[in-house]
């Protein structure tokens, strides 16, 4: 079996492209000679002519005409071959803002259904915002809000809705709503309501900052309720004044003090502690998927398409988000056309 020079077979591509030997010659690199012979040489190998030399240029053969689309696949084999020795695609990095949040158990759901993704997921916090990691390149998607936090997003964000949590009041057995089967904002907003982490600017201290403002409850920061604003150490394996453990001991031994938790957030369990839904209406946080429009990552778009599939928005009649998250959320139904045409 004959092997083929590539530089050959290329030169015969150029040629017949470029109509004549020299202009196929300032393509490539070469002089018009070394053309006519890496031509000839593949016509020696082939066994017959691939061009009938005229006055005016190159005249492709019936033979020729019959090896240029082989030739041409050939040549796109061996650029496939050079890339994908060069080209490693990297897993797609996928920034959550911890294990126990609701964005974590989705991608864990997304992974056991699609085992062929290669996907790394990147933990971040409120003092590591995933938002920040997605505008530094550090990862190609995050689940966050859109809106919000001390930095804006920048034009050419993607941004599909992902996933309404709806929010729950945590309260300990003696507090006085703890005999509840659920609560109204009016309700809670006797009591303050700790939530650990809200003093750091981010795009979710923002939210609880509006939703306090629409429902008139109370929000306290800090290290301990009303204390010193957090640090990033606080929350280091779940210790610190307000880990995960130190929170649930707070609210339970208080009879005035709640926090709120996301329904699909994993607190650990603790005997005192009663999680109360809220109603009338009900806040739910609104966590997106965010990713760069510019280069995406070739694993991003099946990821977009099991979000669009697997958005909640069914639930969003009976929620509060902030308006800024509404168009994304909670589109508004389209006008039928008679009903404009009427309004016009």
């Amino acid at each position: 079996m004959t092997d083929l020079d590539l530089a050959a077979v290329r030169a015969f591509v150029t040629v017949v492209d470029e109509g004549q030997f020299g202009h196929a010659a300032r393509v490539l690199g070469i002089t018009q000679q070394g053309v006519s012979k890496r031509v000839a040489k593949l016509e020696s190998q082939l066994g017959v002519s691939l061009f009938d030399r005229l006055g005016s240029g190159s005249a492709v053969t019936a033979a020729g005409a019959k090896v240029l689309p082989h030739a041409r696949a050939l040549l796109a084999v061996a650029q496939d071959t050079v890339v994908a020795a060069r080209a490693q695609v990297r897993p797609l990095r996928v920034a959550v803002q911890g294990e126990r949040h609701v964005a974590s158990v989705s991608m864990r759901y997304y992974l056991d259904r699609n085992p062929e993704a290669d996907v790394e997921i990147v933990m971040s916090t409120a003092f590591r915002s995933g938002r920040d990691a997605l505008l530094n390149g550090r990862v190609d998607a995050t689940f966050a809000r859109q809106h919000g936090g001390p930095r804006a997003l920048p034009p050419g964000i993607g941004a599909v809705p992902a996933h309404l949590e709806p929010l729950h009041l945590l309260v300990g057995r003696d507090h006085p709503l703890a005999a509840q089967s659920a609560v109204t904002p009016a309700q809670i907003a006797a009591y303050p309501v700790w939530v650990p982490g809200a003093s750091v600017p981010s795009e979710w201290a923002d939210y609880y900052r509006e939703w306090s403002e629409f429902s008139g409850v109370e929000i306290v920061t800090g290290r301990v309720p009303g204390g010193s604003p957090e640090r990033e150490d606080d929350r280091e394996k779940g210790r610190g004044p307000f880990g995960l453990e130190a929170v649930l001991e707070r609210l339970a031994a208080s009879d005035t003090l709640a926090s709120f938790a996301g329904d699909g957030y994993r607190f650990p369990w603790h005997p005192h502690i009663r999680r109360l839904p809220i109603f009338d209406p009900t806040p739910a946080y609104p966590h997106a998927l965010l990713w760069a429009g510019a280069g995406a990552h070739p694993g991003l778009p099946p990821l977009i398409a099991h979000v669009r599939e697997n958005y909640n928005g069914d639930i969003g009649a009976d929620c509060w988000i902030p308006e800024s998250d509404r168009p994304l959320f909670l589109p508004a139904p389209p006008v039928p056309a008679s009903t404009a045409h009427r309004a016009g």
